[in-house]
């Protein structure tokens, strides 16, 4: 198909007159839908999203697009690209019902209409901005890497911090692992390792640079969880190693030989472990919304008789590795945690749970869940699964209907990291569903009785951009606004010496 990168619009009786492509007028119907790229046929949007553009997904010699809602129309020619202004007038006509979509192909002298589709558009927004990290998806390399945002109303897309801004050859840097407090950009945290290492924390205009390794704890901060209000971030510290595969469907798979728990008090610099038991692997703590409950994965380790440790074990026996879901209750008047309780028996299915992530109004709890393992976004079977938290008690194999898979969401290939919006009517997660290779972010509304919309691929200017681009998505999570911090002056906090932390047995207020 001929590309010509054009959209013509037509809105209205406002532009008659004006030379732009028309919709045929003799063709034939077909009962099939568009094959288009991305698919966005029959899916729900939010109000405040950018256009959805999108191309035929199958040879042909030319293609019209018509986006209409009652007596107003969009009409693009060989890639479907509305212009900005023409699609919010659009979609605020639609709000709450759906803008129609008709797709003609010609072939040599036929014009074909495809079943036309909807694009419904919710008058639930989205938070304005998405920050992920940018990394190529090989196993070693970590050159270039960012941590970027991207306005979600539109497609302007900026870095936060670039990893070369402190990489000179072989004294490399990664960077990890960005998390916010209650979706404020001005509330950040990441993490560098390897060269000028540490972790820098923003809050309100003061940043610092933290040094939390300590001889007390099993590793510095890794996977972080803000408290809803109190300046206080749980991690997990994580001893992760990988291992490569020849001829398994997962060619790598990652994994932590320790793993444990630490509450860091933002003020005060001090830390301190929460559970330090060796016989358990815990990792990705999240709060709740009320700022009192704190969930957690934790894998049982029991050792066999011929294996000396436990990453022997692992790399032996990764199958045997099935994480549970926990929470502990925490009082943030005396800042004390209470015993762990069980919340979702994953290894009675004989499966897997990570990345529990709970919604807004604390009724659901979304996870991933997978045969084993931690690293769920190497593997080809991790789905989401929704969790509702008004059941009291233990999950389990004999109590299962709390818990239960998201196949409206799920595809056949990975769907992994996911972060719900500030209002909870949405999520965004990781998915390799186009190609099994690249991670990319998908969005779904969620509504009231937990159940998820057909997921849409992020948007782009141009429609063919993801299948151009070779990078990974990782860890989207939403925003309220940009980060407005420059990334050098990141760099510069990252070149001096990181803040000390101190050990206590228990944090005080």
């Amino acid at each position: 198909m001929s590309i010509r990168n054009i959209a013509y619009i037509v809105l209205g009786l406002a532009l008659m007159g004006c030379a732009g492509p028309s919709v045929p007028t003799v063709f034939t119907d077909s009962k099939e839908l568009p094959k288009i790229y991305p698919d966005y046929t029959d899916v729900t949007v939010p109000i405040n999203i950018a256009p959805l553009t999108f191309e035929l997904d199958e040879q042909a010699d030319e293609m019209i697009a018509r986006y209409a809602v009652g007596g107003e129309e969009i009409v693009c020619a060989d890639k479907a690209q509305p212009d900005m202004e023409a699609w919010r007038t659009l979609t605020e006509k639609a709000k709450g019902g759906a803008i129609t979509v008709d797709v003609y192909a010609r072939k040599a002298d036929q014009w074909t209409h495809y079943k036309p589709f909807s694009i419904y558009v919710s008058p639930d927004s989205i938070d304005s901005y998405l920050s992920y990290r940018l990394i190529f998806p090989s196993f070693i390399s970590y050159e270039a890497l960012t941590i970027s945002q991207r306005c979600l109303e539109n497609y302007d897309e900026s870095v936060i911090y670039d990893n070369v801004l402190c990489s000179f050859e072989k004294d490399g840097q990664c960077i990890n692992c960005h998390n916010y407090q209650q979706y404020n950009p001005q509330r950040m945290q990441f993490h560098a390792r390897q060269n000028h290492g540490g972790t820098v924390i923003t809050y309100d205009g003061k940043m610092k640079k933290v040094n939390m390794k300590s001889d007390s704890i099993l590793s510095a901060g890794v996977y972080p969880a803000w408290h809803p209000w109190l300046k206080l971030i749980v991690y997990s510290t994580n001893k992760t190693a990988q291992k490569f595969h020849t001829t398994a469907h997962n060619k790598i798979e990652v994994y932590d030989s320790q793993s444990d728990l630490i509450a860091y008090d933002i003020d005060r610099g001090e830390v301190t472990n929460l559970e330090n038991d060796s016989t358990e692997l815990e990792v990705f703590p999240a709060w709740a919304p009320d700022g009192k409950t704190l969930y957690y994965c934790s894998a049982h380790i029991q050792l066999q008789d011929s294996v000396q440790s436990v990453s022997t074990m692992i790399q032996k026996y990764p199958k045997r590795i099935k994480y549970n879901l926990y929470r502990k209750s925490f009082d943030p008047e005396t800042m004390t945690f209470g015993p762990r309780e069980l919340v979702f028996a994953a290894d009675s299915l004989d499966k897997s749970a990570t990345l529990p992530r709970i919604s807004p109004d604390g009724r659901y709890l979304m996870f991933t869940l997978a045969e084993y393992g931690v690293f769920h976004i190497w593997h080809h079977d991790a789905d989401l699964w929704l969790l509702d938290l008004r059941e009291k008690g233990k999950v389990n194999s004999e109590k299962l209907a709390a818990a239960r898979p998201l196949e409206e969401i799920n595809s056949p290939d990975t769907e992994s990291y996911h972060s719900w919006s500030s209002n909870g009517k949405w999520v965004v997660f990781s998915s390799r569903r186009d190609d099994g290779t690249y991670t990319r972010p998908f969005f779904a509304h969620i509504d009231k009785d937990g159940h998820g919309s057909k997921p849409f691929e992020l948007p782009s200017a141009d429609p063919d951009y993801h299948r151009q681009f070779m990078k990974c998505y990782n860890i989207p999570e939403f925003m309220r606004g940009p980060v407005t911090i420059k990334p050098q002056t990141f760099a510069d906090v990252l070149k001096g010496d990181g803040e000390p932390v101190k050990y206590v047995q228990q944090l005080t207020k």
